[in-house]
């Protein structure tokens, strides 16, 4: 039996880049009528979300330099594991590592940006915390769970939001 192999020109791309907004519909399955207007609500797609991790990133970036400034450490940003993700981690003067989540909402509807973080969103920090813990070598130190919310443009620091055994 003989194998087909595709040559680099056939293969379909592996990033959501495509450079072409028809190659793009046509990778990702979509019906794509050819006209500027089903272009430009592809092309609109792709930019909303790059714009949206540009404006997480820049929270983040206010974030760590709030906490700086309140005297923690940085040790790590963005660790991901499979099933959670954690924006922050800062270490105190104690020694005690604290997980960050940052949130902001430009409205405050449905609760804004601090009542985002639900319990199954408190689920999937934990989860990357302890994976994060278990990469780690000695003893495990203290721990809490911080949430940075930013509410209409104001940081709103919550020290201790929730704890790994809340149910």
């Amino acid at each position: 039996m003989t194998r087909k192999t595709q040559t680099d020109e056939t293969r379909p791309t592996l990033c959501h880049a495509v450079a072409d907004v028809r190659d793009r519909a046509a990778h990702d399955g979509a019906a794509h009528d050819g006209t500027a207007h089903g272009r430009a609500r592809h092309a609109h797609n792709f930019s909303a979300q790059a714009r949206s991790k540009a404006v997480g990133a820049a929270f983040e970036a206010r974030a760590l330099t709030f906490l700086q400034q309140q005297r923690l450490r940085f040790v790590a940003r963005n660790v991901v594991c499979r099933g959670g993700e954690i924006d922050l981690v800062m270490k105190e003067r104690d020694g005690s590592l604290v997980f960050v989540e940052v949130r902001a909402r430009a409205q405050s509807g449905y609760g804004g940006a601090a009542a985002s973080v639900v319990w199954r969103k408190q689920q999937r920090i934990v989860l990357a915390a302890q994976h994060f813990l278990s990469a780690r070598d000695g003893a495990t130190p203290a721990c809490r769970f911080d949430v940075i919310a930013f509410e209409r443009g104001r940081l709103l620091w919550l020290r201790d939001a929730f704890r790994a055994d809340e149910r």
